[in-house]
C-alpha cells in the first residue's frame, strides 16, 4: 500500500516522472505560463512552490539544489564566447543557463514578501484525442 506517499504518478517511471518535472519546471519559469493535464499541473505546482522557496533564500547551496532539481546542463564556453559573456552579451548562454538566472532574479524578486503560493491553476477545456482535462500552469 502507499500509504503517506505524496506524489502523482503520472503513469510513469520515476527517472522519466523526474525528467518530465524537470523539463516541465525550466518551461514553465522561462516562458510564466504552460498548458499542460491537471494531474501532472498539481505535481508540477509541488515542484515550483520548492524553487521559488529556494530561490528567495539565494545562497549557494540553493542554487546548487535547484540545478539538480531541474537537471540544468550547461554548455562548455570557449574562449571567445566567455569573453562575450563577460561582456554583457548573454546570447552565448544555453535556455538552461537563463532559466537559473531568470528563477535567481526576477522570479526571487517578485516573489519576496509572499509566503507561498506563487502559481495558479485555470483548468480549461478537454483535449479532442483521449478526452483528458487540460489547464494553465502560470506564476501569479
Amino acid at each position: 500500500m502507499r500509504h503517506a506517499k505524496r506524489s502523482f504518478k503520472v503513469g510513469r517511471n520515476t527517472s522519466h516522472r523526474r525528467s518530465l518535472m524537470a523539463n516541465s519546471l525550466k518551461s514553465l519559469i522561462e516562458h510564466g505560463r504552460i498548458e499542460t493535464t491537471v494531474t501532472k499541473a498539481k505535481e508540477l505546482r509541488r515542484y515550483a512552490e520548492k524553487m521559488v522557496t529556494l530561490a528567495k533564500k539565494d545562497t549557494l547551496a540553493s542554487k546548487r539544489l535547484a540545478i539538480g532539481r531541474m537537471m540544468v546542463s550547461f554548455n562548455a564556453l570557449n574562449s571567445k564566447d566567455a569573453r562575450r559573456a563577460k561582456g554583457g552579451d548573454l546570447s552565448v548562454y544555453n535556455a538552461d543557463r537563463k532559466v537559473v538566472g531568470k528563477l535567481f532574479g526576477e522570479l526571487k524578486d517578485r516573489y519576496k514578501d509572499r509566503n507561498g503560493g506563487y502559481t495558479r491553476i485555470i483548468r480549461g477545456k478537454t483535449r479532442i484525442g483521449d478526452n483528458a482535462s487540460k489547464c494553465f500552469i502560470e506564476f501569479i
